[in-house]
């Protein structure tokens, strides 16, 4: 047993575990529930998913569901929203793996991407792009 110096009362070394166990599990928890990869954001075609700078993200007519078909001059035009080593999957965001190996995040199984020549927060150039096969990605 311990006593806590500022209370006075007596710890057992169960109860220390315990309360160990508790924390870690609620920073667990909290880790488990990280922030969505993308964000809402106006445009003026309306509401539209948006990566953490603001800018428009896309999906694209010839992906494959958990399958990016946008690879090497494409995805120089169309870079993919990167998922990093340590995000995990949650609310209708899962993360797919490149033919290249690195990781890309996709909304209810389409795979996202950003436009090279979108500018600034809100702008929507992309939609429609190649005969209507690019679309900007819905909330």
């Amino acid at each position: 047993m311990r006593t806590n110096c500022m209370t006075g009362d007596t710890m057992t070394t169960s109860s220390i575990r315990l309360a160990l166990t508790l924390l870690a599990s609620l920073a667990m928890t909290s880790a488990a529930f990280a922030a969505p990869p993308a964000k809402t954001g106006k445009t003026d075609k309306g509401n539209v998913l948006t990566d953490a700078k603001g800018m428009s993200l896309y999906t694209f007519d010839k992906d494959m569901e958990g399958k990016s078909a946008c690879n090497g001059p494409c995805a120089t035009n169309w870079p993919a929203l990167k998922a990093e080593a340590s995000d995990a999957a949650g609310d209708g965001y899962t993360i797919i793996t490149r033919d290249d190996g690195s990781k890309q995040w996709a909304h209810n199984g389409k795979p996202l991407y950003t436009f090279a020549k979108d500018t600034k927060p809100g702008d929507v150039t992309g939609d429609g792009f190649l005969n209507g096969a690019w679309h900007l990605a819905m909330p």
